[in-house]
């Protein structure tokens, strides 16, 4: 059972709980939030709270999330663009389009799908039966490289890595309007968006700190082609970040442009480079991979109509 704890902003007062706890928790429907309450599973202060119940703002909310129902993730031969492997990580090149591990939605044709056919099943299982071997995550709708471990040594020391940011992610993309400076750091804490829970934004209500950092490769005509460093890794991070500062990603129907751009599929973002410490040798690996087509057409053009 996972025990969660939630604060009511003032604004939320008024709110019906159910509600609140769909807006609050993503794996939660109203239905859901309706059946725990009812379970008594959802308490302030040690009383359980009716399904009635409306928020006054300030509370602070425990709910106990009962085991989610495992599913079998079965091995699919799906083709994989493998950057780098041996016997404790493997390095993939994720296309657009693929999701990283089974989510509601997205029961087969993931990442982990296929690494559970090419590694025949020998990745690690920190990550639970449904995100075997994942370290970190990566959009639907972005590129690039994804380090998966094979063994839950390999795991571990690659998560350390993560959290004292040993473990580098560098991303290029391209962005709307231009930048003012050449490069700079945007340093502001993200959470779930306070008027639209399914979007993270930048906020100090219950944000936890993000930091890009980020530099102009490119000047185009109302475009910048931008290489980003990630020292933190939230959701969204690179694209919640330019869009806070007045250039969102071009392509990003989410935190930008209310239509989707007619030449690119998703946002215009690339996991273009990786470097790690190999959690056997402690070598340090710099690997990196090319551009996607499309992103490379849309430079294409963007230099054509250069003046």
């Amino acid at each position: 059972m996972e025990v969660i704890t939630l604060t009511a902003a003032g604004e939320d007062a008024g709110k019906r709980l159910d509600s609140f706890l769909a807006e609050e928790v993503e794996e939660l429907t109203r239905s859901a939030a309706q059946r725990l309450l009812s379970e008594g599973a959802v308490t302030c202060g040690g009383k359980a709270l009716g399904k009635s119940c409306r928020l006054n703002g300030g509370e602070t909310i425990t709910v106990a999330l009962p085991e989610p129902e495992e599913t079998e993730v079965l091995p699919q031969d799906i083709p994989l663009d493998v950057v780098y492997e041996d016997e404790d990580v493997i390095v993939v090149n994720k296309p657009v389009g693929m999701v990283v591990h089974p989510a509601p939605g997205h029961s087969d044709g993931t990442l982990v799908n296929a690494l559970l056919y090419h590694c025949g099943g020998s990745l690690s299982g920190v990550g639970g039966e449904r995100r075997p071997g994942i370290v970190h995550r990566i959009d639907r709708d972005t590129s690039g490289l994804i380090i998966a471990a094979k063994n839950d040594a390999a795991h571990l020391s690659l998560s350390a890595q993560l959290a004292d940011h040993s473990l580098a992610r560098t991303y290029e993309a391209v962005v709307m309007g231009n930048l003012r400076e050449d490069q700079g750091t945007i340093d502001a804490p993200i959470g779930r968006c306070p008027r639209d829970r399914k979007k993270m934004a930048v906020t100090d209500h219950g944000g936890r700190r993000a930091v890009t950092h980020y530099e102009v490769l490119r000047r185009y005509r109302g475009y910048t082609y931008v290489r980003c460093r990630l020292e933190t890794g939230r959701t969204h991070q690179i694209r919640v970040h330019m869009a806070y500062i007045g250039h969102p990603l071009y392509g990003d129907t989410v935190y930008g442009a209310k239509k989707a751009a007619p030449d690119m599929t998703g946002q215009c973002l690339h996991a273009v480079a990786l470097t790690f410490l190999h959690p056997r040798t402690g070598e340090r690996l710099s690997l990196t991979c090319p551009l996607p087509p499309e992103f490379v057409r849309l430079l294409e053009r963007l230099e054509r109509q250069q003046p």
